[in-house]
């Protein structure tokens, strides 16, 4: 619609609608919670009162800002935008108090806003409790904003200061109830939209391609969200398509550059040599435990997962077609398997870099870059026995420079990328990206990047390895040189992104920030999330060794993904029993969504469940 409604509540003595109603385009609904003869009494309410009606605005009396949807018709209720300047129980009200008022005040807002409205609530400084307010108080005695709002579905994506003398003849007034004005230097702004719901993701079936047979496999859970984005595919604006495609561009102007175009199955059999088996996403071939699809989506059958073996089952096959398949799979967890097996079979080209991407799935801890999926892109060129080093040293030469140009059409912030030497890291330093690639095959080199707007260890954050390898090409005098690089990290460094997660947003202003692809720097819509803090303390089975890797998955799976943290806080052994205590802290925070105490606490509850019966453990 053309004309922008505007609900204005608790205004006293109405000089900031009044000032508001000005503009063009805008309708005004003026409210106040006393009676028309109460604020008629106040000083200059009146003229104000005056001017608004004779704008076309509409004034109404006695409203209760926590019963919004009872004062207007059902075709009236959608507004653009809510304000509500300096709210407050009135009197001597504690921070208690208030925050029980602002809950209620965002639930009855979200009944009256329409779709993409705004809230917005101008606070005292330091009451609302967030970073912005300098100084902030103690979380314990502001108002807790963030956290009432997400109780209501409600995200802060805008905060800034509240300028009184820019509203014209704008007078605060209410001080402890009276006709008094308070001092608002320093006051913020807070601007709210609502949330995307949090996501309940019932079990997956997935179909794909397996030795020319279409198999079908239950996908396991805390991926059901993430196995068919299709972010590399040719209608895709995501900024991991546009990493991908801009760095490849840019290599082609050195090299000659083939993109594969083969296909490459999700599911791989087998093992992979020194890979350990609780980092991968295992799918056990079970006909006789194949439900049908309507089983699957009513979850009426959940998967059998058991973390503590190496036959663990994340998920059943049904092959179509009755050919018999080994019966042991798991998603892929690198494409370096795919890479060595073109070069063997001779559809690799010497002297042109081909070029692999895609999806891989990889169990890992919860860090803040550390992912169960991410698209993976790998770079090898065949050169002669000999001249690996400089082949080494020219693609990594173009690679920083590619990564270089993507960065300053971004951001000025400072970026170095090094190569680091293997050898000259300690496995304590890796990221689990590197660390998990160590696994698959011998490195001889890291890439490393530094940034100065995110947190990186003093050798780099590693998004990408170098290895070489000999294989009976056309000649035995050829070594082919691997590079692969983690588009998702990439993405996150250029585009100045904190938490991988926002990459898997299914919020569609994250995508508005990079239309036609191109890439830009990344600004949250979701600001100063609320984070929530759980332990929980339990004993081990005795003699068994604790999977702390699928403990971390457990929690992924129940939260979907609103775990960032997990830390051992404590750990004992009985010397009479030998039981092992351990004790976890667990840290809830959405990046994307709004996330309430009531849900996590439910997160929690469920998450004792699940390694209760997953893992064996007895909770203390």
């Amino acid at each position: 619609r053309a004309v922008r409604r505007v609900l204005l509540l608790g205004e006293g003595n109405c000089s900031f609608a009044a000032s508001l109603c000005e503009a063009e385009g805008t309708h005004v609904v003026a409210t106040c919670y006393e009676s028309e003869e109460e604020v008629s009494g106040l000083r200059g309410a009146a003229e104000s009162i005056r001017r608004l009606r004779e704008r076309g605005a509409e004034v109404v009396f006695s409203v209760d800002c926590t019963k919004l949807k009872d004062y207007f018709l059902a075709e009236k209720r959608e507004f653009d935008s809510i304000y509500f300047n300096f709210p407050h129980c009135g009197r001597k009200a504690g921070v208690v108090k208030n925050r029980e008022l602002l809950a209620r005040f965002f639930h009855s807002s979200a009944e009256v806003l329409a779709e993409e409205g705004e809230v917005h609530v101008a606070l005292c400084n330091g009451q609302g409790g967030t970073p912005a307010d300098q100084p902030r108080r103690e979380w314990h005695n502001s108002w807790q904003i963030v956290a009432v709002a997400a109780g209501a579905g409600f995200i802060l994506s805008d905060v800034h200061p509240f300028k009184a003398e820019a509203v014209h003849g704008y007078k605060c007034t209410g001080y402890r109830s009276q006709d008094k004005s308070f001092c608002v230097e320093g006051a913020l702004n807070h601007i709210f939209t609502r949330s995307t719901p949090l996501p309940c993701f019932k079990p997956m079936v997935y179909q794909t391609e397996l030795e020319n047979q279409t198999v079908s496999f239950r996908v396991p859970q805390v991926l059901v969200d993430k196995i068919d984005r299709g972010f590399l595919e040719l209608n895709s604006n995501h900024p991991v398509r546009t990493v991908k495609e801009k760095l490849t561009a840019g290599l082609s102007q050195a090299f000659l550059v083939q993109n594969t175009d083969c296909y490459l199955p999700l599911l791989h059999q087998g093992h992979l040599n020194e890979v350990c088996h609780s980092n991968v996403f295992w799918i056990t071939l079970s006909p006789e435990e194949t439900p049908s699809t309507e089983e699957v989506a009513n979850e009426v059958l959940f998967p059998h997962v058991d973390f503590c073996r190496d036959t663990a089952k994340s998920g059943w096959v049904n092959v179509q077609g009755g050919c018999h398949l080994s019966k042991q799979y798991h998603l892929r967890p690198s494409l370096l398997p795919y890479a060595q097996a073109i070069i063997q079979r001779g559809a690799f080209v010497p002297g042109i870099l081909t070029v692999l991407s895609g999806p891989v799935f990889r169990k890992c801890l919860i860090t803040p870059y550390s992912m169960p999926v991410f698209h993976e892109i790998i770079f090898a060129h065949a050169v002669n026995r000999g001249t690996e080093n400089s082949c080494i040293q020219m693609l990594v030469n173009n690679i920083k420079t590619n990564i270089h140009c993507l960065h300053q059409t971004v951001s000025s912030s400072k970026l170095s990328i090094s190569l680091q030497e293997a050898t000259s890291f300690e496995t304590n330093e890796l990221s689990d990206f590197a660390a998990f690639e160590t696994q698959l095959s011998k490195i001889q080199y890291f890439i490393c990047v530094e940034t100065d707007t995110l947190g990186c260890c003093e050798k780099g954050f590693c998004v990408g390895v170098l290895r070489t390898a000999h294989f009976e090409l056309i000649s035995s005098d050829l070594v082919v040189v691997l590079a692969s690089l983690n588009l998702d990290l990439l993405a996150m460094l250029i585009c100045g992104m904190s938490d991988w997660r926002m990459l898997w947003t299914s919020d569609t202003r994250f995508l508005q920030q990079f239309p036609r692809g191109e890439l830009r720097l990344f600004k949250s819509f979701s600001l100063y999330p609320p984070s929530y803090v759980h332990d929980v303390s339990f004993w081990v089975p005795d003699g068994e060794q604790f999977d702390e890797v699928a403990f971390h998955t457990i929690a992924r799976e129940v939260s979907g993904e609103m775990v960032v943290s997990i830390q051992l806080v404590d750990s004992f052994q009985r010397e009479e029993t030998g039981l092992k205590s351990l004790c976890y802290r667990l840290t809830f925070q959405s990046c994307d969504k709004a996330l309430s105490r009531q849900e996590v606490a439910q997160m929690q509850q469920r998450f004792r469940k699940e390694i209760t019966q997953r893992l064996g453990v007895t909770l203390r």
